[in-house]
């Protein structure tokens, strides 16, 4: 079956507000059956995780349910999945653990393409260490990272890299599996943010070859957290620092505190409301492939009726748009016009367009928009033609050609 973004469209509550979304790279819009999942919980009896009780064992059972949907859309096992409070505090806490057995002279790989969420937590924690830090520059022409430019930088003292899945400012993919295989060659390990990819893309990761996948429910349609994703059997020979009493089980170790349950059930909602973009047979996990490979399809006509416009356009500057593997996300400017004001002169036509470096600092700089940066327009699974064609004209008339 085709995809229905119609149908889809009438699942999301925001958008009878009126407004044209880009802003899902920063945080998706939220269909009704999520925001029922979490209003579920919180109106249910609900306790700490146990098996005395019904609320005990409500919790219990949502947990468990979350973990196994995660495994689902990520291609992993519910035993590897760690929850949080967002990528960010994933990533800080994992790179503490590491370097736990990092020495002085060890190093760590980070790029300039990447959001600052997977590469200051590295570099703090590395200079805390006196680990060297080195630096993967990216084309700023293409917008895109080649395999080679981790590469040259492998040592044998090489303890981890951190890379992209996909660039959150330009939508960049780099050849994570390639990658991979040269971090391990070197007998280091690879950290994969995964939060601008997973909205886009089905995810495999036995194909990545990641060590560590990390990413955020709330940019694929659930609510605000973080989860990392990773094999039982590395987990087991982490030691995080933890509570003394709390569990010792993998992945509890890693989850500070009591976790969300309104927010898990509502990330197990949202996998599956994927999973049913394109119905049909199948396991969740099959369904859940089928879907985002529609998804996608769907996306990437939505970004070339938006690049073809774009093009269209005297005064339109485009960052990144050469790269060969992308997601649905395109950065640009319009000559005269302030990024800031661009994105308020959208906004008062009803179109939502942020502007800025989005937390990828570093890839600002490089491609020289400094820390102002730009306007970033990202699809999502309910953006249509009509949605394209309301920026277009906004860009138009900002441009003065409209």
């Amino acid at each position: 079956m085709t995809y229905d973004v119609t149908a889809v469209r009438a699942c999301f509550p925001a958008l009878d507000e009126g407004a044209a979304h880009f802003d899902g790279p920063g945080g998706s819009q939220v269909p009704e059956q999520v925001a029922d999942a979490v209003a579920g919980v919180l109106r249910a009896a609900v306790a700490n995780r146990g098996a005395g009780t019904v609320a005990e064992r409500r919790a219990d059972r949502i947990v468990a349910e979350a973990r196994q949907a995660m495994a689902d859309l990520l291609g992993g096992t519910p035993t590897g999945v760690v929850f949080g409070r967002s990528m960010t505090q994933l990533t800080y806490d994992m790179a503490r653990t590491l370097a736990k057995e990092w020495r002085p002279g060890d190093e760590v790989v980070v790029t300039r393409l990447d959001h600052d969420a997977n590469i200051r937590p590295w570099v703090q924690t590395a200079e805390a260490h006196g680990v060297t830090v080195r630096w993967a520059d990216f084309d700023p022409e293409r917008g895109e990272l080649d395999v080679t430019a981790i590469a040259g930088l492998l040592t044998e003292r090489t303890r981890l890299v951190a890379v992209t899945a996909a660039s959150n400012l330009l939508g960049s993919r780099p050849d994570i599996p390639a990658i991979a295989e040269r971090v391990h060659a070197a007998g280091a390990l690879l950290y994969v943010d995964g939060v601008h990819l997973t909205p886009h893309s089905p995810v495999d990761l036995q194909g990545l070859g990641a060590d560590f996948y990390a990413c955020s429910p709330y940019k694929f349609l659930g609510p605000h957290l973080g989860v990392l994703a990773a094999a039982p059997a590395l987990l087991e020979t982490l030691r995080p620092d933890k509570l003394s009493p709390s569990s010792d089980a993998v992945p509890e170790r890693f989850e500070l505190g009591t976790l969300p349950y309104e927010l898990l059930a509502g990330t197990t909602a949202a996998i599956d409301f994927l999973a049913g973009l394109v119905p049909g047979p199948g396991t969740r996990r099959e369904r859940l492939t089928r879907s985002m490979a529609a998804l996608e399809r769907h996306e990437e006509a939505m970004l070339g009726r938006l690049d073809a416009g774009l093009a269209e356009i005297g005064g339109v500057t485009s960052y990144g748009a050469a790269a060969r593997r992308r997601t649905p996300t395109t950065l640009f400017s319009i000559d005269r016009v302030r990024p800031a004001d661009a994105y308020l002169s959208l906004a008062e036509r009803g179109v939502n367009a942020p502007a800025g470096h989005f937390y990828a600092l570093e890839c600002s700089r490089h491609l020289g928009l400094g820390d102002t940066g730009a306007i970033r327009a990202g699809i999502a699974p309910y953006t249509d033609e009509s949605d394209v064609d309301r920026l277009l004209k906004g860009i138009r008339e900002l441009a003065g050609q409209d």
